[in-house]
C-alpha cells in the first residue's frame, strides 16, 4: 500500500514509540497487523495512550475499520477516504484523526542525523523515548 501514513510491518512497540514522540492527541499512523495476515492497523494517540483499530479489506477491495461495538460498519474505496472520514469528530474512535506520522518525514529526519542510522529494527527511524500505554480496541 502506498500512503505517507503507512509504515508497513513495524511492531506495536515501535508504533507506540513513534506516536508517543509526537505526543499530541489525534496523531496517527497505519501499520501491518501482527496477528492477521493482510490486515492493517490504524493506531491513534489520545492522552498518551495508543488505540488500535483493525483495517480489513473486503474481497471487492473496499476497506472497513473494526471500531467499538455499536458503531455501524462503513466501507471505503481506499485508505485515503477512510482517513478523511475518521478526521471528522464523533465517528467511533477514541479521538478523531488529526495529523499523520508520515514515513517520508521520518526518513528525512534520519538522513539529517547520520549518527541515528543503525541497521537494526530498533533504530529504523530515530531514537525515541516513550512512556505511552498501548490499548488494543479490537472486537
Amino acid at each position: 500500500m502506498e500512503h505517507p501514513a503507512y509504515h508497513g510491518p513495524i511492531s506495536k512497540r515501535r508504533c507506540e514509540e513513534l506516536l508517543g514522540k509526537r505526543g499530541k492527541d489525534g496523531t496517527f499512523l497505519i501499520r501491518d497487523s501482527e496477528t492477521i495476515q493482510g490486515a492493517m492497523c490504524l493506531c491513534v494517540l489520545k492522552k498518551k495512550v495508543v488505540y488500535t483499530y483493525r483495517i480489513l479489506q473486503s474481497h471487492a477491495g473496499a476497506y472497513t475499520l473494526q471500531a467499538r461495538s455499536g458503531v455501524e460498519e462503513q466501507f471505503f474505496r481506499n485508505i485515503e477516504d477512510l482517513i478523511h472520514h475518521y478526521k471528522k469528530k464523533n465517528q467511533g474512535l477514541a479521538t478523531h484523526l488529526r495529523r499523520a506520522v508520515k514515513i517520508k518525514q521520518l526518513q528525512h529526519l534520519v538522513l539529517e542525523t547520520p549518527e541515528a542510522i543503525v541497521p537494526d529494527e530498533e533504530n529504523d527511524y530515530e531514537d525515541v523515548d516513550c512512556s505511552a500505554d498501548y490499548v488494543v480496541v479490537l472486537p
